[in-house]
């Protein structure tokens, strides 16, 4: 069992080569910008904590016992929050009794959805670059991880619609649609959310849509959820969390919600993870759900003008970059900096010592040697959630890169 564990490890790039557990790229970079004292530009954790109202009333539910599991689906009162916020922002109406179930964050919701839903001989269907956990979830259920990569243009990150044809097949049990997109950045416009919906209705195919970074978007653009579009609701699985939301990403509350059947599937998984968790933050999440829009409109405009100043100080220091629409990630093509032979994640590996700024490979979200990470591979993700003294350390450090004699620009 356990060098069947490793096989699948080191195929889906969980394990090294001699089968021991490989650090997340997020881990291996803190660990570099501490040791070095760089600007930490890597991992996308805030700075400074959620709304203090929030936190006041976990404080308070602590103190007034509520530290003991909660219900394994989560609190009525959470959710029946989820449920109001679906209905309110979306027009997307939930039964919070059987459509809603909170879980340990959105990565354990997403690991419990494939997990219910997909096993050996199906296939599963990301976006590529991914985030890091729905590859370690496809891995452990044992199906087959496919991808489609979202290509750099003047206008973004944009679907690779001729290989969204040829990925999803009658092979395909699970789609994982992620917007907006960690690490690109990019909100997938309607038309391509239109495509992804066909392709899923053709195969019969379930979505898995990661919608985390929800309320985080800029310049107006706006965040469809998929549930939405005609005939998809009776297919797809929604996940969101409070973490990014709210700034509260150690809280671990996050939720899943969709039709009763499917539910019913993943509480099946989940009740044998976590089962329960974060008694006293379930009733501050509810709150801040209900009374919380003005803190997450102000933390938007925030991350917004913090995006600025980070995308202008990779632009004078000689980066080409895509300006996202939303989360919290700037990507970068680091190519002018770049000697032969070097790629985005060997300048990663570099930077904190060379200038004191960590960032994160965007290859680290690829597969190895696939199509996508060829493409990326001078490609570096860079985040903006930090507080703004930490970015103006980072863009004055940033003007002391050197650019490499002959390095090709975009």
């Amino acid at each position: 069992m356990v060098q069947r564990w490793r096989d699948v490890a080191r195929a889906s790039g969980l394990a090294s080569p001699d089968g021991s557990a490989r650090p997340t790229i997020f881990a291996e970079m803190t660990a570099l910008a501490q040791r070095t004292g760089a600007a930490n530009l890597g991992q996308g954790f805030p700075d400074s904590d959620g709304p203090a109202w929030v936190r006041d009333i976990a404080a308070a539910a602590i103190r007034n016992g509520v530290n003991q599991y909660p219900p394994g689906r989560g609190t009525p009162e959470l959710r029946h929050a989820i449920a109001a916020h679906q209905l309110r922002h979306y027009g997307i109406e939930l039964d919070p009794e059987r459509e809603v179930l909170v879980t340990a964050g959105a990565t354990e919701a997403i690991a419990a959805a494939v997990l219910a839903l997909a096993g050996p001989g199906d296939e599963v269907v990301t976006l590529e670059p991914f985030y890091d956990s729905h590859a370690a979830a496809i891995a452990m259920a044992g199906a087959t991880h496919v991808t489609v990569p979202l290509t750099p243009d003047p206008d973004g990150f944009r679907l690779d619609t001729a290989a969204l044809d040829t990925a999803v097949s009658p092979r395909t049990s699970i789609i994982i649609v992620n917007t907006p997109h960690n690490p690109t950045g990019t909100v997938l416009s309607s038309r391509e959310l239109q495509l992804i919906a066909a392709a899923a209705q053709r195969a019969n195919a379930l979505i898995i849509t990661d919608e985390v970074y929800e309320h985080l978007t800029f310049d107006g653009v706006a965040h469809t959820p998929i549930a939405t579009l005609p005939g998809m609701a009776a297919r797809t699985l929604t996940v969101s969390s409070a973490g990014k939301t709210f700034s509260l990403t150690g809280w671990k509350i996050g939720w899943i919600t969709g039709p009763a059947e499917l539910i019913e599937a993943v509480t099946a998984i989940k009740q044998f993870l976590t089962y329960s968790g974060g008694a006293p933050f379930q009733p501050a999440i509810a709150r801040a759900l209900i009374d919380g829009d003005a803190d997450i409109a102000a933390l938007r405009d925030s991350l917004s003008t913090r995006r600025d100043l980070l995308a202008a100080g990779l632009r004078n220091a000689g980066f080409d970059l895509i300006m996202p629409a939303g989360t919290y990630f700037v990507c970068a093509d680091a190519r002018p900096f770049l000697s032969d032979g070097d790629d985005g994640a060997a300048f990663a590996r570099a930077l904190p010592e060379r200038v004191g700024v960590a960032a994160v490979p965007v290859s680290a979200f690829c597969r190895e040697a696939s199509t996508a990470s060829q493409a990326l591979a001078p490609w570096v993700r860079f985040t903006f959630v930090k507080d703004e003294r930490t970015l103006r350390t980072a863009v004055e450090r940033l003007r002391g890169l050197e650019r490499t004699r002959g390095a090709v620009q975009r």
